[in-house]
């Protein structure tokens, strides 16, 4: 077995993920087996906590709570409304409150004539939703971790609520640490962060992990924070 393999049905876990921004799109997710949320709901979550995963985890989670608090805890209801905190007041690090706006007067003009933002490509997914000029240079690591969490449909973490993409055609989310451990473990020698890096490192999961590069997610968060918790002790 390939080491990363073994980092994978380790950490492709619940326990933890109890501190990771998908536990907010999970909430409204067991809210719609319940009949008390829409996928709506659990696709604008996704689209927020995604939108403010970087930095430390607890400030993260923090930091969303404080934005689904402004929503009243109705992703979907909020947006319909079209009332939004709008002052340039700090939501999570350097995203203002006017920029959490934009997204949902974006989101609202999006479900004013469509149903789900599975049909969007990753680059509508910036332009559209984020309001990002276009880049087909760009990792775009949030969408990537976003859609990674939509459709890997295993049940154990991420929520297979998108049905209409295949796990095999993900690519990875390419932040700082997963390209540090890529390139450790020799995924990549391309020292930029970039879609031709994160394409290079999914052709490599891909190998490991045939049609589910993305569970490779997990292992290299896995390999990374054991390695860090190592050089700490």
């Amino acid at each position: 077995m390939h080491v990363l393999e073994s980092y994978a049905r380790k950490y492709n876990s619940p326990e933890y993920f109890t501190t990771d921004p998908i536990i907010f799109p999970k909430h409204f997710a067991q809210l719609m087996e319940r009949g008390q949320a829409c996928l709506q709901d659990v696709e604008i979550a996704a689209v927020i906590a995604a939108h403010l995963a970087w930095g430390r985890r607890d400030m993260i989670v923090r930091d969303c709570n404080r934005a689904f608090d402004e929503m009243g805890w109705k992703p979907y209801e909020y947006v319909r409304r079209g009332c939004y905190r709008r002052d340039d007041c700090s939501l999570h690090r350097t995203v203002k409150w006017s920029e959490f706006a934009r997204i949902c007067d974006n989101l609202k003009d999006f479900y004013a004539s469509n149903d789900s933002l599975e049909l969007l490509s990753q680059d509508e997914m910036r332009t559209r939703i984020y309001g990002q000029k276009s880049d087909h240079s760009a990792a775009n690591k949030k969408i990537n971790m976003l859609r990674r969490w939509m459709v890997r449909d295993d049940g154990i973490v991420d929520l297979g609520l998108w049905k209409h993409i295949s796990p095999a055609d993900l690519i990875i989310p390419l932040d700082v640490h997963v390209h540090r451990v890529a390139l450790e473990t020799g995924l990549t020698c391309r020292k930029q962060a970039d879609l031709r890096t994160a394409l290079e490192i999914t052709e490599g999961l891909k190998k490991i992990f045939p049609g589910d590069p993305c569970l490779g997610d997990f292992a290299l968060f896995a390999y990374g924070a054991e390695r860090a918790a190592g050089k700490a002790e």
